[in-house]
C-alpha cells in the first residue's frame, strides 16, 4: 500500500485530534473505548522499526499529549498503549500507527493481563 492508497497518509484537518511537526493523533474509526486514539506519522513508514529517531521522539512526545487529552475529555482509569507491527501481529493497514486505549474500571470482567491478551490463553499468569 502506497502514501496515495494509505488511509492515514494525508488525513484531513477535521480528523486531526492533536499534532506536533511530525505525527499527528486521530480517533480510531473502530473504538475499543471511548476515546481510542491513533497516533501517525506524516511520513509512511510501515512500522515502528521503519521511524526515523525524530519520528519515534515526536510519537512518544504524543503519547504523553494524548492521556493528557484524554484525561481531560474521558477521565479513563487506566490505559493500554500498544503497536501492532506486521500481518502475524495483526496490522492490517501498513502505515505505523500507535493505539493509546483509555480503559475503564469494569469494560471487562477481568482485565489482568493486559496486552499478553494478544494471545488469549497467555493473558492470565
Amino acid at each position: 500500500m502506497g502514501a496515495l492508497t494509505c488511509p492515514f497518509c494525508n488525513p484531513s484537518e477535521d480528523e486531526i485530534v492533536l499534532a506536533n511537526d511530525l505525527c499527528y493523533a486521530r480517533y480510531d474509526k473502530f473504538l475499543v473505548n471511548p476515546g481510542h486514539l491513533l497516533l501517525i506519522p506524516f511520513r509512511h513508514a510501515a512500522n515502528l522499526f521503519d521511524a526515523t529517531d525524530a519520528e519515534l521522539t515526536a510519537l512518544l512526545a504524543l503519547v504523553r499529549e494524548g492521556k493528557t487529552f484524554l484525561d481531560g475529555r474521558f477521565h479513563p482509569d487506566g490505559y493500554n498503549v500498544g503497536v501492532n507491527m506486521g500481518e502475524a501481529a495483526g496490522q492490517t493497514v501498513m502505515h505505523l500507527h500507535v493505539h493509546i486505549i483509555p480503559r475503564y474500571d469494569g469494560d471487562v470482567a477481568d482485565p489482568r493481563g493486559g496486552v499478553r491478551g494478544t494471545v488469549p490463553e497467555k493473558r492470565v499468569y
